[in-house]
């Protein structure tokens, strides 16, 4: 395994966002669509916040939350917008990082994806905990 190998090996580049000014309707979307569980939330290139299925679930009535069949009473999409639900200014991880780094970053927070940004907090790309895991696998 390569000590110092950069957060840029493993992370997410083709990126799936949303907008400030987006709904949570098209929020769900999006996470149905691409089959993702964090949507990095972007003002101009610039990273404002993130976005869970779990957020999403949080305030609305499901029963049971299956990321495979994730379904949301929508009704309660107009009494929120995006930018009430999603998490401000995310926990942000540079583009210089290692996947050491990454990994000792996850282990002492509680979320599982942290945008990967350059000096001006341009969103370049997202890591998650299933990437990281892929790659230490990948290395057994």
């Amino acid at each position: 395994m390569k000590k110092r190998e950069s957060v840029q090996h493993i992370m997410s580049a083709e990126l799936v966002t949303l907008n400030l000014n987006d709904g949570l309707g098209k929020a769900e979307k999006l996470f149905k669509e691409h089959h993702v569980r964090h949507l990095p939330v972007v003002s101009a290139d610039k990273i404002v916040g993130i976005l869970s299925m779990t957020d999403l679930a949080r305030i609305s009535f499901v029963d049971s939350y299956d990321p495979n069949d994730f379904t949301v009473d929508t009704s309660v999409y107009s009494l929120f917008s995006l930018e009430q639900i999603m998490v401000r200014n995310p926990k942000c991880i540079p583009s210089t990082a290692t996947i050491k780094e990454v990994a000792e970053t996850f282990l002492d927070s509680e979320f599982h994806a942290l945008p990967v940004v350059d000096t001006d907090k341009t969103l370049l790309g997202i890591v998650t905990t299933t990437d990281l895991i892929k790659y230490l696998v990948a290395m057994y």
